[in-house]
């Protein structure tokens, strides 16, 4: 099951590289959006994968039988989750207000709205005043 998981998380990370490369600034979120899914394969994988042996410890034991998956990746995964749900909403709605701002979602494009050397040393100067 592990070379399966292998397989798929580098299918998600070409896919992350090839949308975070895109000059479209929402290809980007979706990108970001994948490698967090990526990086929770790896973590899910890391903690041992096994079939119908659920990762319980048996009343009066200290310890899981060996041979079962780790209880805590699984934990780290669904708080990940729940990070990366928020983190992608938050960058989808600062996507749609530099939309409206803006009207493009062009990286390139959006350069426009950054303050040109001239003005940022017009700036600088002005703070050095004050």
């Amino acid at each position: 099951m592990e070379p399966i998981v292998a397989v798929m998380v580098g299918v998600l990370m070409a896919a992350t590289v090839y949308l975070m490369l895109s000059r479209n600034f929402v290809r980007f979120i979706f990108g970001l959006a994948l490698l967090s899914h990526a990086a929770n394969l790896v973590i899910f994988a890391s903690g041992g994968m096994t079939r119908a042996r659920p990762p319980l410890i048996a009343p009066g034991a200290s310890a899981p039988l060996p041979g079962i998956s780790n209880a805590v990746p699984q934990a780290l995964i669904l708080t990940a989750i729940v990070i990366s749900f928020s983190l992608l909403t938050f960058a989808l709605v600062l996507a749609f207000r530099t939309y409206q701002e803006l009207e493009t979602v062009d990286t390139d494009r959006m350069r426009a709205a950054e303050p040109s050397s001239a003005g940022a040393a017009a700036d600088a100067e002005q703070r050095a005043v004050d």
